[in-house]
C-alpha cells in the first residue's frame, strides 16, 4: 500500500506529490550531470587554462564538458516538464513547501533563461553579466533542491 503522506487529494481523487522511484533517480541524474559538467567546466575555464604563445589556452576539456553540460540541460528541460506535471502543479495545490518550492522554480527558470542567452548572445558585455548570473546561482542549486526534498520529508514523517 502507498504511504498517504506522498499523496494529494485534488477534486475527488488522489494526485501522487513524488515521482516513481525510478522517474526520481532518473531526474536526481540527469540534476547531477548537468551540474557536474557545469563545475567542471568552471574548473576548467578558470583553473586549468594554460599560457600558449598567443595568450591563455584553454583546457582540452573545456569544450566535452560544455557539449555533455548543453545535452543535459536538454534533460533538465525534459525533467522538469515531468516533475512539472507530477510534482510542483499538485504540490502547489497543498499548499505546502511553496517558498522552497517557488523559489526553486524561479531558480530553474533563470538557469533556463540565461541558458539560453549564453547559447544566443553575442554582445561580450552581456554574454560575461549571463556567464557570471547562470553559474553563481547555478552551482547553488543543488543545496536548494536538497533543503526542499529535506523538509518535504520531514513534513510527510510528521504526518505519518
Amino acid at each position: 500500500m502507498k504511504n498517504p503522506a506522498h499523496h494529494n487529494v485534488v477534486g475527488h481523487h488522489r494526485t501522487p506529490l513524488r515521482l516513481s522511484r525510478q522517474r526520481r533517480y532518473l531526474v536526481y541524474a540527469i540534476g547531477w550531470a548537468l551540474w557536474s559538467s557545469g563545475a567542471a567546466w568552471l574548473v576548467c575555464h578558470y583553473f586549468l587554462m594554460t599560457k600558449g604563445p598567443f595568450g591563455d589556452t584553454p583546457s582540452p576539456l573545456e569544450p566535452w564538458w560544455l557539449r555533455l553540460h548543453g545535452a543535459m540541460a536538454f534533460g533538465a528541460l525534459w525533467s522538469f516538464g515531468l516533475t512539472w506535471g507530477v510534482h510542483i502543479v499538485a504540490g502547489w495545490k497543498t499548499g505546502r513547501q511553496r517558498v522552497t518550492g517557488g523559489v526553486a522554480v524561479g531558480v530553474l527558470v533563470w538557469l533556463i533563461l540565461t541558458g539560453y542567452l549564453l547559447y544566443y548572445l553575442t554582445d561580450d558585455t552581456w554574454r560575461g553579466v549571463s556567464v557570471l548570473a547562470h553559474w553563481t546561482i547555478g552551482l547553488a542549486l543543488p543545496l536548494l533542491l536538497a533543503v526542499h526534498v529535506v523538509l518535504g520529508r520531514r513534513r510527510a514523517k510528521r504526518k505519518a
